[in-house]
């Protein structure tokens, strides 16, 4: 047994099959940072109706509220208004558990695929997260 010189080891051939995996990863890669950045909005506007439910629980409740319908405000009930947000915040729970599944399945594949790719390819090959 000897070591391989360094020319050596880089003379590793890339198959259709290993450039398809290297492509998959990168893909993933893409994806998964794209959905990451959707699911750190999403958190935001989140935290955001956690907010504004509690200043509508501090609200009088007798007072009309003006309630953000897409671009447009619209005086609504306080009663009412404390239902659209109540939705609203279980909509966001729904697409923040949708995103963080996206990005888990992403993972797993990528992991998948690095031990797949390192195990042939070692240190010649870099496919760490930006």
């Amino acid at each position: 047994m000897r070591m391989l010189s360094e020319e050596e080891a880089n003379e590793i051939e890339v198959t259709w099959e290993d450039q398809q995996s290297i492509n998959a990863f990168s893909r993933l890669n893409s994806t998964f940072s794209d959905v990451a950045e959707d699911l750190r909005v999403r958190k935001e506007e989140r935290e955001a109706l956690d907010d504004l439910s509690m200043e509508l629980e501090l609200a009088d409740e007798d007072e009309a509220v003006l309630y953000k319908i897409a671009d447009t405000f619209v005086s609504l009930p306080h009663a009412e208004a404390m239902e659209r947000l109540e939705k609203e915040q279980q909509q966001a729970d729904e697409e923040i558990e949708g995103l963080q599944g996206r990005l888990d399945g992403f993972e797993d594949e990528m992991k998948s695929l690095k031990v797949k790719l390192y195990a042939k390819f070692g240190d010649n090959i870099n496919l760490e997260r930006d």
